[in-house]
């Protein structure tokens, strides 16, 4: 009876329900393809390790890359570790620079977390390192206040290069700029990889490598793993898959254009480029972009909350493809629910900005590709990123309920619509829980650092699976805070999610007594976590060396 009223348009609301339930079984297929597109990468790759070209060699030829490395810090208190592990990056020492960028604004006002600032402790580091070390790291202050962007920026002033690359700053196409963030752990070859390509006639202007968050595994219990484990396969999914797979599209589209007269060429290639081509993913970290590329658009864009994310599109407007880097980098996750919540928050407030700069750019150059790339973000960010833990699981219940109205008179419609929301569910578990844990776990071999990433206890692997949603539910949140303070105060300002200080994620009594049966009270929270006072810096002369071959 309660459904009597939508009577009328149940055959459209059958046909509603039907198309999400298909578009959310076909996104999770695509998820599990890329996360396989991706694995097999990395493993072709770390295969032919051997063959990359030796310190010697790079040191020999002339025409090998120049790199120069920024790091944009502030309140980072172990930045020691981070600027110790870029230094040890496998390169000729004369061709790679590193610059890390603090803020006046922190030097004036410190964390009261932590003993120092951290550009105080930039040049704790630097004082201790021996002169031929010290050479290579050049510390920078952004004077006031600014984001990422900005200090990233303060760092390719032209004053900043001639200083730091001295000979090197006269030819910006043999230099690529390296971007890490705070808490990176590189592979100690991603220089050297990047070098190999580029001597072998296989360059590119920009290059993306894997990121995973799981630097702080061993921190985490077992709902931050599976959150540290589920924003892995974003990267490894979504990420890198794409820019593996469009360079592929791209030449799809070339081959399928050959044949074609001149003017209907042109048509077909435009309706391609609008159904197949996609938007380009910057992460922000571990990626290089060639100097004169980022000379030529300005610099990093400072227009919103996310650089990386406006570069991705700047470059794709430009006809500049980014070259997937199967070197792996390791970061950290947030150690608490507010943390990840403030971060996916940033996230989408940087999505909300990107809006306004793919319409001017499509309003400037009104291609298909623009256009794509404009309602694609529309539609499957700015839109769907709040709505889809609510829309998905309301058309799987909806879907099921409309089916029934087609039993009797049609049969094999009935059992198409019964079995498509069940299909769904079924990959949700499947793709979100045991997929994601079992490719991210495949790529332990090829981390920077060893980190052992298999469950403890079936209790652990059966809630990973289970709860693969944890992650997501929270990045709702995250979208659904920044919404409600931009309709409240006209503007959601994102904060720095800061690694100064530890703190348990709140449980439930649900959640205290499933801590009690999978063993231990490791669920939320991190065991042994000093209080934020004590956290203090390891000096540099401390810290372990990468060997140098």
């Amino acid at each position: 009876m309660r459904w009597t009223w939508l009577a009328p348009y149940t055959g459209w609301l059958f046909a509603a329900t039907l198309l999400f339930n298909l578009r959310a079984a076909w996104k999770l297929l695509i998820d599990w393809a890329g996360m396989l597109t991706t694995l097999r990468f990395v493993r072709a790759a770390h295969a032919r390790r051997g063959e990359l070209p030796t310190e010697e060699a790079l040191a020999a030829r002339a025409g090998a890359p120049v790199f120069l490395t920024l790091v944009a810090a502030y309140q980072e208190p172990g930045i020691a570790a981070t600027l110790q592990g870029l230094l040890g990056l496998r390169y000729p020492a004369e061709r790679a620079r590193c610059v890390v960028i603090t803020k006046a604004a922190e030097d004036a006002a410190p964390h009261p977390g932590m003993p120092e600032s951290t550009g105080a402790l930039c040049q704790q580091f630097l004082a201790d390192l021996p002169p031929y070390e010290a050479k290579r790291l050049a510390h920078l202050v952004l004077p006031g206040t600014g984001r990422k962007a900005e200090q990233l920026n303060w760092g390719l002033q032209p004053e900043a290069l001639a200083q730091i690359l001295e000979g090197d700053a006269a030819d910006p196409s043999r230099v690529f700029v390296g971007v890490f963030d705070a808490d990176s752990i590189p592979d100690p070859d991603t220089l050297r990889w990047i070098a190999g390509e580029e001597l072998a006639g296989r360059g590119a202007l920009v290059y993306q490598g894997v990121t995973v968050s799981l630097a702080n595994w061993g921190a985490l219990g077992v709902r931050g793993r599976i959150c540290a484990i589920q924003q892995s396969s974003i990267f490894t999914r979504v990420s890198l898959a794409r820019l593996i797979n469009e360079v592929r599209r791209i030449r799809v589209i070339d081959r399928v254009t050959l044949g074609i007269p001149g003017w209907a060429a042109a048509w077909v290639r435009t309706a391609l480029e609008f159904c197949f081509r996609r938007s380009q993913i910057c992460l922000g970290h571990h990626q290089f972009v060639r100097l004169d590329v980022l000379q030529s658009l300005g610099g990093f864009p400072t227009g919103g909350a996310t650089e990386d994310s406006t570069l991705g599109y700047m470059l794709g407007a430009r006809g500049i493809l980014i070259r997937a880097m199967p070197m792996i980098e390791l970061t950290d996750l947030p150690e608490t629910r507010e943390k990840i919540i403030r971060q996916n928050a940033r996230w989408y407030q940087g999505v909300l900005d990107d809006v306004g700069y793919l319409w001017a750019a499509w309003r400037a150059a009104p291609t298909a590709f623009n256009l794509a790339q404009l309602v694609r973000h529309v539609v499957n960010k700015v839109v769907e990123w709040p709505v889809a833990a609510f829309v998905y699981p309301a058309m799987g219940y909806l879907g099921w309920h409309f089916a029934y109205a087609y039993r009797q008179e049609h049969p094999a419609l009935f059992l198409v619509a019964v079995a498509v929301p069940t299909v769904s569910l079924g990959l949700t578990v499947w793709v979100g829980g045991v997929v994601t844990q079992r490719e991210i776990q495949a790529m332990e071999p090829y981390l920077p650092r060893p980190i052992p990433l298999r469950w403890e206890n079936w209790g652990e692997w059966l809630l990973a699976t289970f709860r693969c949603q944890t992650y997501w539910l929270l990045a709702t949140r995250a979208s659904w805070r920044v919404l409600w303070r931009t309709v409240r105060d006209g503007r959601y300002e994102p904060s720095k999610t800061d690694r100064v200080t530890r703190g348990d994620l709140q449980r439930t009594a649900v959640g205290q007594w499933w801590d009690r049966l999978v063993g231990g009270d490791r669920l939320d929270r991190i065991p042994d976590a000093p209080p934020a006072a004590s956290i203090s810096t390891p000096r540099p002369g401390s810290l372990p060396r990468s060997p140098r071959p």
